[in-house]
């Protein structure tokens, strides 16, 4: 975000006519929405005065099948076009362009092409390369094989399916929540797109011709079926002056698909389905209660069903959600849980996870009972301004963290705009909220919403899926029927043609590409400076100690960010640096279940949902964290610090007590809303796994690199999943391990807020002041507890009253036998320890492979930094995604890790792969090399350091690199390295550290490939059931 004040220029290209014109206040943004004349393609601009600037074009695609279509042409369309015919230019762009975000997506009715940068040139030359791509794709034969699906013959000419999209959707649908979603829409939708699956599924993309999918593009990427957004500080008519000349002239008025509604069922229905899984016991199945809802197009009704959302559902206080909760029949709420409005017509769904087959009518019956009691009477005015207050919240706070705040905006609005609805009425509610506001005037208002579109509303579904050991087999044995046919019906001619098009497809994939087709930056658009939020500090006292209050303005638009940091084991300011717990709460097995449960429960005064349903009245919550990062010049010491965060609307000073209560007050006697937490938190665990696999597969294979490496892997890796169910386990047969839970808990929240406190808090620069003062007032009257003695004896770090499952995940059980694990950790030992495979739900590997570095501050890391993308680039990109199928590989330093590290993503490989990591170390010292490669790596490297975030995001960032020692003095010094690499200095650092070096492998694996990954020598770990 730039402070420099901001005019927008509103005046449109002459090509374009202006459908309306808003400026919304609360945004500090104007949207013009105008439409192309010729073509009628409609345009959506958001000035503001952001300097990363964004764009999307996107298209309606509604298949009426589960081929894939919609997906595999977003990736075919990016593999070239009419005025860039390189085989890749979305990944060569990546390479030669400052970009802040590049990406395509498939939803399941629209396809988006976004990108975002801060550089004026890069954002035009990515305008070129995305309109050419999206209108005027090659669709090569060739690239629809690679990357959507091929029959391939392997080297005793047995057919195989092969393709990158194939293989995605493998990995995709062995998630047990992806199953879920498709299962329930297949039955929620039976005459519309939302029946089938978008991306594909695997049995059904295989029946996907080459010309189905051209035919698909010239049907559905007409200008006339598209939506464009841009956003940002470049003139509005300068974008549409490109849109029109590169592209929209070309065209004439097309035909616009239409959304349709589905036929409405005159009755409720029930459906019993499965899941893949590798054990089928109890307690795994899934009951979902879906209702089908009206279009989002209605703005005002769209917003009253997110008030009836946040009335059954905002928080744990909220009745159906306390319901859902505390349910016998269940282990936790379904994770299809609120409402979806991100199809044309809306979603409300409920239900419970970890019940059994036979509950099914009890939990549909339950829910309905429920919902009838709320309905029942009117809904009591506090619990509306809550969720009134909330949806203010939501919109005021300004995104952009995790993806550029401009398209964050853009695709709130762009479903729908997709749909022909006016997506002015997303960003800017305010005239809504006060529509709302008289209709709840009626007490029977909401109640009657809760009766119309659920109580009477008859487009109702069921869906119970239940866990089966023996479906992917069956799944696999289907396929392999499918290919037993093929190779029964395949010619001597059919043999020839597959091992042709399979040479072509080699040839194409080896044959270099003219890259000088496509623009590009350099290194002389680089900027000369990094931008770093700058702060004040002041000395105050908080709960009788000595502290230091951060302060930082920034245009927070009505809110503002408040943190408390404890230090534990580097001191701030004058503090005593004996005051610190240094090993003692960085050590304990509890603390990442403490994390999760601080802010979920009561306080000595309030119970677990009385203090929810407060935490939803004056602030967006409270959370709690630890920031903790290895040292820059150690790799076996660490920078940790306790965080505890809310934000709120100015008006809300509330929220800064509340953060006070929540630290001083909680209590952990209440058992059943522990349990309830962890049940949750094990449930959403397990099911996120197939998505996270190559996370999981980088983490276990640095795991004994550094201290901080060896933490998050016991900590937050698989083996304290496992750790979780056995507790979990344990104790629904003990109840006396709750007790122990609950006193080890309360033991470290003692120490915990026994330490001395400081404070942050960012904000508009009028509120600094009051803020400041209302920070310091709710401590003055509060008094640290004095800790007599420490929580853990010094020599292991454990409690002993902590419940064993906990207390037993030490380095010496997680590391699979390193029996002097624990005293490693403590003294600074790096561990030597095994190649690991962990058997998870999967149809997929994820591959990693970890070489110890060293630390950040060392003069080789400006090397391995740009040596990561340099191989991704030059080699790993070509062997594992577009020769070996996986959706993606690549390499990266991790500075906490102190690792560098290998890895694939949805691989149907796993021996090839490691293979490739190893032939790109070769390909770099062996092989011819360049400086434009070289350029292009630190280009990738510089644009992800110079990555903006919100303004309070960037606070946030700063403030935390300043108490991590890597603040802005650092961080120019590690910029001016990176841009003064060589290529000598890459073929250096990875014969030093990589070739022939000793490293560690890991995979996440399906269970039916433990056999071959104990051939590979990997000792076998498995999710336990």
């Amino acid at each position: 975000m730039t402070d420099t004040p901001f005019t927008a220029d509103l005046t449109l290209h002459p090509a374009f006519e202006l459908i309306e014109h808003r400026h919304i206040e609360a945004l500090s943004m104007d949207v013009l929405i105008s439409q192309h004349v010729k073509t009628g393609a409609m345009h959506y601009h958001l000035a503001h005065p952001s300097d990363e600037n964004a764009f999307l074009v996107g298209f309606r695609t509604q298949p009426m099948d589960s081929k894939g279509e919609a997906h595999i042409l977003e990736h075919v369309a990016l593999c070239g076009s009419e005025k860039f015919p390189v085989r890749d230019p979305f990944f060569s762009m990546i390479k030669r362009s400052l970009n802040t975000f590049m990406n395509a997506m498939t939803a399941a009715d629209w396809t988006a092409y976004p990108y975002a940068t801060q550089n004026k040139n890069d954002y035009f030359n990515l305008l070129a390369v995305y309109l050419d791509a999206s209108f005027f794709p090659n669709i090569h034969p060739l690239d629809f094989a690679q990357e959507g699906i091929r029959v391939e013959l392997d080297e005793n000419d047995k057919p195989q399916f092969k393709g990158i999209v194939f293989n995605e959707m493998k990995g995709a649908m062995s998630g047990e929540i992806d199953q879920l979603y498709h299962t329930v829409a297949h039955h929620l939708f039976p005459t519309t797109t939302y029946h089938y699956n978008s991306g594909g599924d695997p049995a059904d993309i295989p029946d996907l011709t080459h010309d189905e999918l051209v035919e698909f593009h010239q049907s559905h990427y007409h200008p006339s079926n598209s939506v464009i957004m841009s956003f940002g500080n470049i003139p509005v008519a300068e974008t549409q002056a490109k849109i029109h000349e590169d592209a929209l002239i070309q065209f004439e008025a097309g035909k616009k698909h239409v959304s349709r509604p589905e036929q409405r069922l005159s009755a409720p229905i029930s459906a019993v389905d499965t899941y893949t899984a590798d054990e089928a016991g109890p307690d795994q199945t899934h009951h979902v209660v879906a209702w089908l809802l009206p279009s989002i197009t209605d703005p005002k009704q769209r917003l009253a069903l997110r008030l009836l959302e946040g009335v059954l559902v905002e928080h744990a206080g909220s009745p159906l959600r306390t319901y859902l909760d505390s349910h016998p029949l269940g282990k936790a709420p379904s994770p299809l849980l609120g409402l979806d409005d991100s199809h044309y017509e809306m979603v409300f769904y409920t239900g419970l996870r970890g019940s059994n087959p036979e509950h099914a009518e009890a939990v549909e019956q339950g829910i309905i009972d429920l919902l009838k009691e709320v309905a029942s009477k009117p809904i009591d005015d506090e619990t509306i301004e809550t969720i009134l207050h909330q949806i203010e919240i939501d919109q005021r706070h300004i995104g952009g963290d995790s993806m550029p705040y401009g398209l964050n905006l853009m695709l709130e609005g762009f479903s729908t705009a997709i749909h022909d609805g006016n997506p002015i009425d997303v960003w800017e509610v305010d005239e809504h909220l006060e529509w709302l506001r008289e209709q709840v005037k009626d007490a029977q208002w909401l109640p009657n919403l809760i009766k119309q579109h659920l109580l009477d509303n008859q487009h109702r579904v069921r869906v119970t899926m239940t866990p089966d050991s023996e479906k992917t087999a069956r799944l696999a044995a289907a396929e392999q029927t499918r290919l037993d046919t093929i190779a029964m019906d395949l010619t001597a001619d059919d043999k020839a043609i597959l091992k042709q098009q399979a040479l072509d497809l080699a040839a194409r994939q080896a044959a270099p590409d003219d890259l000088s087709l496509l623009p590009k930056v350099g290194l002389e658009d680089v900027p000369t400076d990094i931008s770093f939020k700058q702060g004040t500090q002041k000395q105050v006292t908080l709960s009788g100690q000595d502290s230091t209050l951060f302060e930082y303005e920034a245009g927070t638009n009505g809110l503002y960010y408040y943190q408390v940091i404890v230090p534990l084991t580097d001191a701030i300011g004058n503090q005593d640096t004996s005051e610190l717990p240094v090993n003692e709460v960085i050590n304990h097995p509890l603390l990442p279940i403490y994390l999760s449960l601080l802010s979920e429960l009561g306080t000595d005064s309030l119970s677990a949902h009385e203090m929810q349903a407060k935490q939803a009245a004056h602030s967006s919550g409270v959370t709690a964290r630890i920031s903790q990062r290895t040292n820059i010049g150690d790799s076996q010491a660490i920078s940790s610090y306790f965080v505890v965060a809310t934000r709120a609307l100015n008006r809300k000073p509330e929220a800064i007590d509340l953060l006070k209560e929540v630290m001083e007050h909680s209590i952990f006697s209440e058992h059943d809303r522990i349990k309830e937490i962890l049940q949750q938190r094990q449930a959403g665990w397990q099911s996120n796994l197939a998505g996270s696999g190559h996370s999981y597969a980088m983490q276990t294979a640095s795991r004994g690199m550094s201290r901080q490496a060896q933490l998050e892997y016991v900590r937050s890796g698989l083996p304290a999943l496992n750790a979780l169910k056995e507790f979990l386990t344990h104790a629904s047969t003990d109840d006396a391990q709750w007790d122990k839970l609950a006193t080890s808990l309360m033991d470290l929240h003692q120490r915990l807020i026994s330490l001395p406190k400081h404070a942050v808090i960012i904000c508009e620069a009028e509120q600094t002041e009051r803020l400041s003062s209302l920070i310091v007032d709710s401590w003055k009257d509060s008094q640290a507890p004095k800790i007599a003695e420490k929580i853990t004896n010094s020599e292991a770090g454990i409690e002993d009253n902590i419940p064993s499952e906990f207390a037993e995940l030490q380095l010496d059980a997680a590391l699979n036998g390193e029996k002097d694990a624990v005293k490693a950790i403590e003294s600074g030992v790096a561990l030597d320890v095994e190649d690991l495979a962990w058997l998870v739900p999967t149809n997929v590997y994820h591959n990693a492979s970890a070489y110890t570095v060293p630390a950040a501050d060392h003069p080789d890391t400006a090397a391995l930094m740009v040596l990561a993308p340099y191989l991704r680039n030059g080699y790993l990109h070509s062997a594992i995604r577009e020769r070996g199928g996986a959706y993606g590989g690549g390499a990266g330093y991790d500075a906490n890790a102190c690792a560098f590290k290998f890895f694939s993503y949805r691989d149907p490989q796993c021996a090839e792969t490691f293979a490739h990591f190893d032939a790109s170390i070769e390909w770099l010292l062996n092989e011819p090399q360049t400086d434009e490669q070289l350029e292009e790596a630190i280009l990738g490297i510089i644009s992800g350091m110079d990555k903006p975030g919100s303004p309070a995001g960037e606070a946030v960032k700063a403030c935390f690199a300043n108490l991590h020692h890597r603040g802005v003095d650092w961080q120019r010094k590690m910029r001016a390295s990176i841009l003064a690499v060589t290529v000598e200095d890459l073929q250096r650092v990875a014969k030093q550290y990589l070739q022939g070096q000793k490293h560690v492998r890991a995979v996440l694996a399906p269970y039916d490939k433990e056999a071959a990954v104990q051939e590979l020598g990997f000792k076998v770990c498995k999710i336990k059931s």
